[in-house]
């Protein structure tokens, strides 16, 4: 089971880690401040070393719980603002941004999950029990 949760922890930070560095891009800032998005040229770009960071940290399983609350302080803002989709009147506009929004929601569930439970036993934070063994 080790090996699962090791599993899962990958392929759950890899969807943040590839998609921070396009929060250095203009297309992605000019987006954001379309949506409203205040000081967007200072915000996103902030938002993606915060995303890489928790990212990394849920990967390495180094701080993890940390990571996972960094993953949370990402994600509530740009769920609400980039995804509201309760204020787009084109229905296939709406649809895309219902399903950007559940996917946030979801992603933040299973970050709340991480800040509880930690990284599991294959994890940096764990190295040291494992050694021991």
């Amino acid at each position: 089971m080790k090996y699962t949760l090791l599993a899962g922890r990958v392929l759950y930070s890899l969807i943040f880690i590839f998609s921070s560095f396009g929060h250095f891009s203009e297309p992605s800032i000019g987006y954001a401040a379309s949506k409203g998005v205040p000081a967007a040229s200072l915000l996103v770009p902030l938002s993606g070393i915060i995303e890489l960071i928790g990212a990394l940290s849920i990967l390495l399983g180094y701080k993890a719980k940390y990571g996972a609350w960094l993953i949370v302080l990402f994600l509530i803002p740009v769920t609400f603002m980039l995804h509201n989709f309760w204020t787009i009147e084109d229905a296939m506009a709406k649809q895309m941004d219902m399903a950007a929004f559940m996917k946030n929601i979801s992603m933040m569930g299973a970050a709340l999950m991480i800040a509880y439970f930690g990284s599991g036993p294959l994890s940096l934070d764990n190295r040291k029990n494992e050694t021991a063994l």
